[in-house]
């Protein structure tokens, strides 16, 4: 499905494929990669932790926000010029954010910096759809998932590397001459094909205005509320019911005007709609597990920030091997059948996860993470090709800001999800642990009787002794509990995937997506 405009190209296919990749890669990475340098962010702006998430959060905003305008922006100024606009705004942002002395200008010039990248993600999809013919659309799809899926694995680990050797500023500078090279290759190789809307006769004030507070309040809401223990706190509630209403308004509005910021109307193509459900779901998967793998190591192995990055790695190899796979094997095999696969592998990984016990080790998890690398890409890659093989060229973009909403929403959702699972439910199986300590049980007298004597044995007296030991036994009850805790937020991510597999069967198959082709490649020739 090549356009006119970048089709006369063919040669280059993979040379504009390298160039939208950079800014892709780079606007995602930059989501997670400040995680590892927040504590030395905290001692430089003398702020506290709650405080300096702040730094995170207001990149996500912003970066949500252009990323669902991205369609707009681009029938508003045209797709080239919104890319390289964005990209001079990245990199912008960067260079300042590198240099910020000040945490209220570390918030500004990170906001700068998200409204830069929103726009790279969705619009980057929409050039590798358009670039690449149809046989080849897995393939892209495929190097697409290669910055979307690879880009958050890789962040903590580079932004630890870059934060030990040189500083938190320079996880910022590094863009610069990426960013560069990635504005120096749009201007020569990208082009806006024929069919692209162009112009805005009225521009839809109250549908942005309802975006960004909707939005806005959807963020805040899921990344504060289990800090702000939800609903019991009155300013999460009243967050909750400004979210809702202001999102609920947007879809009434935006169904009304002629020229939406957001254009729901697409959402009745079925392909799209159930790969945006899907892909949603996969967002919760992937970004949960991104941080909760970390956070296990680090609580339960006393692993460092950037080690626990290093976690991820082996998953990150399986799904640099296993894309390209996915990619090739849509072109010949029924996409459901691909999208079951990576299920089926998921569910048994997420299975396995939630049975660990406190010996884990990092090779305990090794052969888990490489299975979940291998089964992802059967879902990314065919999910987002299938969600665009039957929107219509010109409503590319704006279908590729929807499909990536979904996931970029299923990510905050994952991360919101995580850490109340993982509080709630770690709290429930202490309080069945501590039930279980009594003079009855006979395991626990044993234990710590034994522990008494082995205190007595290093020349503590039998009070001092005591003490110890029951401070021992609550630190077991502690890990213990929490170590269960994990479990369950895996056992819940599993049964999430499983949960979808309805939907699965109702998406297009090998033979419908030929059709489709066959359809559209003869009515363009007519």
């Amino acid at each position: 499905m090549a356009s006119s405009g970048q089709a006369d190209t063919s040669a280059n296919h993979w040379i504009v494929a390298a160039t939208v990749m950079l800014g892709t890669f780079m606007a995602v990475m930059d989501i997670s990669v400040v995680n590892v340098a927040m504590p030395h962010m905290m001692g430089s702006f003398s702020q506290s932790l709650s405080a300096i998430t702040w730094v995170a959060t207001s990149y996500s905003i912003a970066e949500i926000i252009m990323s669902t305008m991205a369609g707009w922006w681009s029938t508003l100024m045209g797709r080239k010029r919104v890319y390289m606009l964005s990209m001079l705004v990245f990199v912008a942002g960067s260079v300042l954010a590198g240099t910020a002395r000040t945490f209220p200008q570390m918030m500004l010039f990170r906001v700068l910096q998200g409204l830069g990248g929103g726009c790279l993600i969705p619009i980057s999809l929409a050039i590798l759809r358009e670039t690449f013919p149809e046989e080849k659309q897995g393939i892209a799809m495929a190097f697409y998932g290669m910055g979307v899926v690879l880009a958050p694995a890789f962040g903590p680990v580079l932004g630890g590397w870059l934060t030990d050797h040189y500083g938190w500023p320079a996880i910022f500078f590094i863009n610069v001459p990426v960013g560069l090279f990635g504005l120096f290759m749009a201007a020569a190789f990208i082009r806006d094909p024929a069919h692209l809307k162009r112009g805005i006769k009225r521009i839809d004030w109250g549908g942005i205005a309802l975006l960004t507070v909707g939005l806005t309040g959807l963020q805040v809401v899921l990344e504060r509320g289990q800090q702000e223990n939800w609903f019991a706190s009155n300013w999460i509630v009243a967050g909750t019911v400004v979210t809702a209403a202001s999102l609920v308004l947007l879809v009434v509005w935006d169904l009304r005007v002629k020229e939406p910021v957001v254009d729901f109307r697409l959402l009745r193509n079925v392909p799209l709609s159930l790969g945006s459900s899907i892909g949603l779901i996969f967002g919760i998967g992937l970004f949960g597990t991104t941080f909760v793998l970390p956070q296990l190591t680090q609580d339960l192995m006393g692993y460092t920030a950037y080690d626990s990055g290093m976690v991820l790695m082996p998953r990150a190899i399986t799904l640099f091997i296993c894309m390209p796979i996915a990619g090739a094997l849509y072109k010949y095999v029924d996409s459901r059948i691909l999208v079951l696969l990576g299920l089926a592998i998921l569910f048994w990984t997420f299975h396995d996860l939630s049975r660990l016990s406190l010996d884990v080790g990092f090779w305990n998890l090794v052969p888990l993470l490489l299975l979940m690398g291998a089964g992802m890409p059967f879902m990314f890659v065919t999910l987002t090709t299938v969600s665009l093989s039957t929107v219509k060229p010109e409503n590319t973009t704006v279908a590729s800001s929807l499909y990536t909403l979904s996931r970029r929403v299923g990510g905050n959702i994952g991360y919101a999800l995580v850490s109340t699972v993982l509080a709630r439910h770690t709290q429930v199986h202490r309080a069945d642990l501590v039930g279980q300590i009594h003079p009855l049980n006979p395991n626990f007298v044993t234990y710590h009787d034994q522990a008494m004597q082995l205190f007595m044995a290093h020349g503590r007296d039998p009070t001092t002794a005591r003490l110890g030991a029951d401070a021992l036994v609550n630190t077991i009850v502690n890990r213990q509990a929490t170590m269960m805790g994990y479990n369950d937020v895996s056992w819940f991510l599993g049964i999430m995937f499983v949960a979808v597999l309805p939907l699965v069967f109702f998406l297009p198959g090998r033979h419908k997506k030929q059709a489709s082709a066959g359809a559209e490649s003869s009515a363009r020739s007519r």
